[in-house]
Parts: C-alpha cells; sequence; structure tokens
C-alpha cells in the first residue's frame, strides 16, 4: 500500500473513499479531490473514534497514524508527532483568529 497524491492517501483508504462517496474519478493528484478526501476522512474520524472535528490535535494524529493506529495509541511513542500536532493545533488556532477578524466572509 502507498501514499499519493496531496492528501498522501493510502491505496486502500483511497479506494474506500472513491466507493463510499461514488466518485470513481476522483484522482489523488488533483487538490479539489484531495481536500474533498480529507473531509471524508476526518468526518469518518469522527464517526468511528468519537474525535470531533473541531479537535484539531487528535484530528491530526488519527490521519496520520491511521483510525486504528489512532484507537491503539501508536502515536503515544512518537515525541515528535506529538511536537508536530500540538502545532498543527496551534496553527490552527492562529488561522480560526485571523478568519474571525476578516471583513469579508466567504
Amino acid at each position: 500500500s502507498s501514499a499519493y497524491g496531496y492528501s498522501q492517501a493510502l491505496d486502500g483508504t483511497w479506494e474506500e473513499y472513491q466507493e463510499d462517496e461514488g466518485g470513481r474519478g476522483a484522482k489523488r493528484n488533483r487538490i479539489t479531490d484531495a481536500t474533498d478526501f480529507m473531509g471524508w476522512y476526518m468526518s469518518k474520524t469522527t464517526e468511528v473514534t468519537g474525535v470531533s472535528l473541531g479537535d484539531v490535535r487528535n484530528q491530526y494524529l488519527a490521519y496520520h497514524e491511521g483510525r486504528g493506529g489512532f484507537q491503539r495509541g501508536t502515536y503515544k511513542a512518537k515525541s515528535w508527532l506529538l511536537r508536530i500536532a500540538a502545532e498543527v493545533a496551534d496553527r490552527a488556532q492562529v488561522y480560526k483568529s485571523q478568519l474571525s477578524s476578516c471583513k469579508v466572509r466567504l
């Protein structure tokens, strides 16, 4: 199994996404498909693990380790990954703050 494309999706996970979404034409090297995949994956993570979409740190860990690895706690022995997950969560807070102060609404 290999990770490929913008989302670094594994072959089997990408195939699951295509079957679930009916997106047989989706391509891992197309940014719009990759971002849709990431949203799909994170929503499924919420369903499977209970990690909320707003829990950036744990969503990141589950994306990196896979849902099964996350549930087994494989990330706990990876101090470098825990550090990066904390940085990602901090960055998300900065982006949230910046977005809330924008005058133009998306």
